[in-house]
């Protein structure tokens, strides 16, 4: 038992389809023919057709001839004549044409035109499928790329990194090395001369911070508020005593300029000068009007006067040179002039100390 086929037009092959049409076309034609046959639309095929009988060779063209009309006409030897029928005449072929032809021939085109268009369909589907792939393995094989060249850009910096590392160690082995620069650590005698101060309305005696430029007060603050305790080791060269006979004055010097060396007596400022070397400035510094008042008559000084510095082995002359009236903030009267010198400094005027009074002497033995 033969089972029907139940796969989809679309699944058939070209071969399968014409031999359905043509068993269908045998079907349809059959069924055509029963109907003509019916209706006496088709004469029969069967009607034997007028032979000739055999002759000799050599006949006569005119009995052929009259053998031939003979059976035509039934065998009488009388012509018949065609009936006229007032239908018209049916065609006879050997396979007639139906209707249904040219449907089943469009039908067949169109299950032509389906299967191509369905290879059609597959074909762009693998072109596509294909150029996507391609696509993709282009975009892949360019981060490939991209991801190489970063790699190269990266391993030649490394690379560049190194070089210039050791082109640096090598340049800075060739430098020289340079002595630290010494730290500026600023004095207080560096900023205002010895011997400032204000004495208050309840008698008590202070600093005078306001001589100092506010810009500097930081930098010295500590030593304001923290003098030394401790002073310079004395050699046979220290400056011990200082004689002035016009002002009657014959004191002890202390190592010092700061306050605390100030309340003891005459201070000398600690700049490394000595009355014995052969330049230097020995500057220095007492009250006028507290703690012992020993310069209160330093204004009283004329040039032309002298007076002694001891030492534990000299006794050194000054004479005085000239004698100024200077800012509190004019600490050059207390520089190296490149000869022996001494310089003595105290407050002026008496009990306003806005100003210092300034006497230069040159050593003279």
């Amino acid at each position: 038992m033969a089972y029907r086929d139940k796969r989809p037009v679309d699944e058939l092959s070209i071969e399968e389809l014409e031999r359905i049409l043509t068993i269908r076309k045998r079907e349809l034609r059959e069924k055509q023919m029963a109907r003509m046959k019916k209706t006496g639309r088709v004469l029969p095929t069967d009607v034997p057709k007028p032979s000739i009988t055999d002759l000799p060779a050599n006949a006569p063209i005119s009995e052929i001839i009259n053998q031939q009309l003979e059976a035509l006409s039934g065998g009488n030897g009388t012509p018949t004549s065609p009936t006229v029928s007032s239908q018209p005449p049916v065609i006879k072929t050997a396979s007639p044409r139906f209707d249904d032809d040219e449907r089943l021939i469009q039908d067949l085109a169109e299950l032509r035109q389906r299967q191509q268009e369905a290879r059609d369909r597959v074909w762009r589907r693998f072109v596509n499928t294909s150029l996507l792939l391609v696509e993709v393995a282009a975009v892949f094989g360019l981060f490939v790329l991209v991801f190489m060249l970063f790699q190269s850009v990266q391993e030649l910096e490394s690379q560049t990194a190194a070089v210039q590392q050791e082109a640096n160690a090598t340049r800075s082995a060739m430098i020289p090395t340079l002595e630290p620069t010494p730290v500026l650590r600023l004095k207080l005698a560096d900023v205002v001369l010895p011997g400032g101060h204000i004495i208050t309305e309840s008698g008590g005696v202070r600093f005078k911070q306001e001589e100092i430029p506010s810009h500097l007060l930081p930098l010295v603050k500590e030593e304001i508020e923290t003098p030394p305790i401790t002073r310079p080791p004395k050699t046979p060269e220290t400056a011990l005593r200082i004689s002035i006979p016009r002002l009657n004055l014959d004191e002890s010097i202390v190592q010092g300029s700061d306050w605390e060396a100030l309340k003891q007596g005459v201070g000398q400022v600690l700049n490394g000068a000595r009355p014995g070397d052969d330049t230097g400035n020995v500057v220095l510094a007492a009250h006028n009007d507290v703690y012992g008042e020993l310069f209160r008559h330093l204004d009283q000084m004329q040039v032309g006067d002298q007076f002694t510095i001891q030492t534990e082995q000299n006794v050194y002359v000054y004479k005085v040179r000239e004698i100024l009236q200077v800012e509190p903030t004019d600490v050059w009267v207390m520089q190296n002039t490149g000869v022996p010198t001494a310089t003595l400094i105290s407050c002026y005027p008496y009990r306003v100390n806005t100003h210092r009074i300034i006497v230069f002497a040159d050593r003279i033995n």
